[in-house]
């Protein structure tokens, strides 16, 4: 269904914590980026899990571990289908992004990158997808290169296709910058990578609760998203991998599950996933993830995309408008994301002016401190949006602004 003003109400009552008051004032919740909230249907079916449904799995065969198996196993489908992976056991559920960033790491990387190959980063990255890296360079002895963005935060392509050699063995790459709202031109640049038979992992974070994700389309062989950045609970995300690449990758942990046998003198490791799904899983986030893509199967990815551009369009325009205030991250494709800095006023006691009139906003370097460095700002404000926000809501944003620079004038 297409998202106007006709049923974002409906959509918005879905969600029980968009009736909150914060500092006496309807909450306005501009931190999405972080975040988002859970409608009522994922808390649901949380619910009806733990009380009816809930035991470990993939270990007896009682009617309890058997309904949680089939209910966990199904999530795995789902992601699957959403993410329009081959297979579902090319999906590995992790805690987040994160982890799935960390799982290639150590299960690609160690086993396949050495003493002066070379991994190609761009200047956009988060942290999570620098410093694993950092340490396998540490490690192995590799080298990190990466790829620059001109001012308008934007990877300079040309420079990209240029650090290519022979010594290049791995590409990971934001697919949507959570600092600058970039989307990036994924496909073209794993196309190029895959032409020197280099791998590409792709980090979704940003890009899987609002668009439509295509593995198969963008041919990338690693992508990792987390589960809690579109309508799901914490501590669940996913990786997708080509299966090829994850029977030749070595375990990150070790334990249950993710064995076939086990001696004393020898272990024989599982097939995928449960090669790389050690131990006890999180059951429970695990089907609340499958929920929440339910949900937003419902509503549909394209209709969410069409409708967060349109609040991100009208949110520029206002506040490019501004005098004394300057956006960070002016590409010509984004996502629903808008930094900004405010002439005189740093972006904490912008944050915590706003949150005086009930609005939620991120402020800080976003866990992606190069990118501060390359625009020259010790950090930001930033305002990002989810499909059951308004533009009422964003006038808000920009009359709060309007209240910082009053109380710096």
């Amino acid at each position: 269904m297409r998202i106007n003003s006709s049923n974002i109400e409906k959509i918005r009552a879905d969600f029980p914590i968009l009736e909150l008051q914060v500092s006496g004032k309807p909450l306005v919740y501009l931190d999405n980026a972080a975040s988002s909230q859970m409608p009522q249907a994922v808390i649901d079916r949380i619910v009806r899990y733990q009380t009816e449904e809930h035991a470990n799995i993939h270990r007896a065969v009682h009617y309890l571990s058997e309904l949680a198996t089939k209910e966990f196993e199904a999530a795995r489908v789902k992601v699957q289908h959403f993410l329009n992976a081959m297979e579902s056991r090319e999906i590995i559920f992790t805690r987040g992004t994160t982890e799935a960033i960390n799982l290639v790491m150590h299960g690609y990387g160690r086993a396949f990158i050495g003493k002066g190959d070379e991994i190609i980063l761009s200047a956009m990255e988060h942290h999570a997808n620098i410093v694993p890296w950092q340490m396998l360079v540490q490690e192995k002895g590799a080298v990190l290169r990466v790829i620059p963005m001109n001012d308008a935060g934007e990877l300079l392509i040309d420079e990209f296709e240029a650090l290519f050699n022979s010594r290049t063995k791995f590409l990971a790459l934001s697919h949507v910058s959570n600092a600058l709202g970039t989307i990036n031109p994924v496909k073209q640049m794993v196309a190029f990578a895959h032409q020197h038979g280099v791998p590409v992992l792709l980090d979704g974070a940003q890009a899987a609760p609002h668009q439509p994700i295509d593995v198969q389309d963008l041919d990338c062989d690693f992508y990792a998203f987390s589960g809690h950045k579109l309508c799901g609970p914490t501590g669940i995300g996913a990786l997708y991998g080509k299966a090829h690449l994850l029977e030749k990758m070595q375990p990150y942990q070790g334990g249950g599950d993710m064995i076939l046998s086990v001696t004393f003198e020898k272990t024989t490791y599982n097939v995928i996933p449960a090669k790389f799904e050690a131990g006890t899983p999180p059951i429970m986030a695990a089907i609340g993830l499958g929920a929440a893509i339910d949900y937003l199967n419902g509503i549909g990815i394209a209709n969410i995309d069409a409708y967060v551009k349109e609040l991100l369009d009208y949110a520029t325009a206002q506040v490019s408008a501004m005098p004394g205030v300057r956006i960070i991250g002016t590409a010509s494709k984004k996502a629903a994301v808008l930094s900004f800095e405010i002439d005189g006023v740093h972006p904490h006691d912008v944050g915590t002016i706003l949150n005086d009139y009930g609005i939620a906003i991120r402020t800080g370097h976003h866990c992606a401190q190069p990118v501060m460095q390359r625009f020259h700002v010790p950090a930001t404000a930033r305002a990002s949006f989810a499909f059951y926000n308004t533009r009422e809501e964003i006038d808000k944003l920009v009359n709060g602004i309007r209240k910082v620079q009053e109380m710096f004038a």
